[in-house]
């Protein structure tokens, strides 16, 4: 029935897909679309819609202004939805030079980078440190697979939060963990 859809009704869903979640690549469009990758280029051409990183690159100049405790060079992964104090999410979009040679598998510690460096980004000061983590990676990642990881503070005290990350491939879970942050006072860390 998918290949059914009139043209006008096809874009009308295909803007109203990437509405929803900006993250949407043009394969995953054309398979929930069902229709071949060059139709929902065509389609997004048409319709105005730039490709998925200049889209990303779009949402992350409105988001980095809200976070103090990293510069946006610090982050791992472009961040492009933050509510300082509660969530945010960033994607990784892994290329060859983050994968070791012989497996083409994502190198672990750029898994992490980005969640901690994630978890770190909520936090509401000029100066936040991981205190501690507990991890799990759950699936190797490999060259050319996006890994959306998504934070959320789920407990404050004082000036320690603990912050969960998850981290996805499509659904699948590929990295869980806790993070515990300290936001540092600035009588502290100007020395």
């Amino acid at each position: 029935m998918k290949n059914a859809l009139s043209k006008v009704t096809r874009q009308r869903l295909l803007q109203k897909y990437i509405e929803g979640n900006p993250f949407l690549t043009d394969e995953d469009l054309a398979h929930t679309l069902g229709v071949s990758i060059q139709t929902v280029r065509l389609d997004r051409s048409e319709k105005g819609i730039p490709e998925m990183r200049k889209r990303l690159k779009e949402v992350a100049q409105k988001v980095y202004t809200h976070v103090r405790s990293l510069d946006r060079e610090e982050l791992v992964g472009e961040l492009v939805d933050v509510e300082v104090g509660s969530y945010g999410v960033s994607i990784l979009n892994v290329t060859d030079n983050m994968t070791l040679q012989k497996t083409r598998v994502a190198r672990g510690h750029l898994i992490f980078a980005q969640a901690n460096s994630l978890a770190v980004a909520l936090i509401d000061t000029e100066v936040a440190l991981t205190g501690t983590s507990k991890i799990s990676f759950k699936r190797p990642v490999y060259e050319s697979e996006n890994v959306v990881a998504r934070a959320t503070i789920t407990r404050k005290k004082g000036n320690k939060y603990m912050v969960r990350v998850s981290s996805r491939v499509g659904e699948e879970i590929v990295f869980e963990g806790k993070f515990l942050i300290f936001a540092i006072a600035e009588e502290v860390w100007h020395r």
